[in-house]
């Protein structure tokens, strides 16, 4: 049985929305713990445009998804929050006197009073790609992330795309492989032009192979792989292969929400616009996984959801404490808080 983890609140998402939920829930003193399927905060910002510029966050004029997670960040770190990346909500419980029970697809349990979820569009769910057979492999020699670095150890690794994940993970697991191949249908990448260096300098020096083509097959027993033939220009070419890893873009769906007793609208859940609260009390939803008349899917529109979560979750973790609306820029107890003081 894994150890019970208690906090105030689970955030179920660590995009802007989730981020910024933790600063508005620390001025409160709720401690936070953060789930999410990908590897990294920022959400969607960070994951699918990380370098593209956005124009409408109040007061600053131009942001990259990154330098927006970046700050968001660096402006929850009074509140020591709890991330756990790599992790997918499989199942929440009420419990008799109306907390909640959080379990992850990791074993982990997580006691709450409160859950947000701040999932944007749902979580992301990695793409599929068109191989024959890639599902007998699932799970046992092809990934769609890397959980556990060890478990790359002294393998023979295939990293299939040209993005970021691709090529971050082609640097990250190269001093620990026997050998890693990646492979992408063209010569152009979508990274960062230094991750793109450093795998050219380290092709350079016979450490890593690169081919331009795509995965045909992949050949193997029992769900481990052995071999994956790869189709060039030059034709077909067996390449030694014990570990996948495709990276082909993300999609989402709304996943595990859908059975969580919410009445749902257009896949979207419905919220009050007075807390954000959903059909299920100590529930709420903020960002782009909610629904109320009017909604705009901004951040900032999230931003602003997440103060009036704040308020109503004050009141559940801490029923009958009398509530006191301070403004940090004049509150010396905030400004003690966030270490400015």
């Amino acid at each position: 049985m894994s150890e019970m983890i208690e906090t105030d609140v689970v955030i179920v998402g660590a995009g802007p929305v989730g981020l910024f939920a933790v600063f508005e829930l620390g001025l409160y003193d709720l401690k936070c713990h953060l789930i999410d399927i990908l590897d990294r905060p920022g959400g969607q910002c960070a994951e699918l445009y990380p370098e593209k510029p956005i124009y409408d966050i109040p007061a600053l004029p131009v942001v990259t998804g990154q330098e927006l997670t970046d700050q968001l960040m660096k402006q929850i770190e009074p509140f020591n929050p709890q991330f756990h990346f790599n992790r997918m909500v499989t199942r929440l419980e009420r419990q008799p006197d109306e907390s909640f029970i959080v379990e992850t697809d990791e074993g982990e349990k997580f006691a709450c009073k409160v859950v947000v979820i701040a999932a944007g569009g749902g979580s992301f769910q990695p793409k599929r790609p068109p191989i024959e057979g890639i599902e007998a492999y699932e799970g046992k020699s092809v990934f769609y992330s890397v959980r556990r670095m060890e478990e790359f150890r002294d393998q023979d690794v295939m990293i299939v795309g040209g993005g970021d994940s691709a090529l971050d993970w082609t640097l990250n697991l190269q001093p620990i492989a026997r050998s890693i191949t990646l492979v992408h249908r063209r010569p152009e990448f979508r990274a960062a032009p230094d991750s793109v260096n450093k795998m050219f300098a380290l092709r350079e020096e016979g450490k890593v192979r690169f081919e331009v083509g795509q995965v045909k097959s992949l050949e193997g027993a029992g769900g481990l792989l052995s071999s994956v033939v790869v189709k060039g220009g030059d034709g077909d070419v067996a390449i030694a292969c014990t570990r996948m890893l495709p990276f082909f873009g993300l999609t989402m769906k709304l996943g595990p929400i859908a059975d969580w007793g919410l009445n749902l609208h257009e896949n979207l859940v419905p919220v009050d616009t007075e807390k954000f609260e959903t059909s299920q009390s100590g529930i709420f939803a903020i960002g782009d996984i909610n629904w109320y008349p009017g909604k705009l899917k901004l951040i900032l529109s999230g931003f602003h959801e997440a103060a009036l979560m704040t308020q109503a979750a004050k009141r559940i973790v801490s029923p009958g404490e009398r509530i006191v609306f301070q403004y940090t820029t004049s509150s010396t107890n905030l400004q003690k808080k966030l270490g400015v003081n």
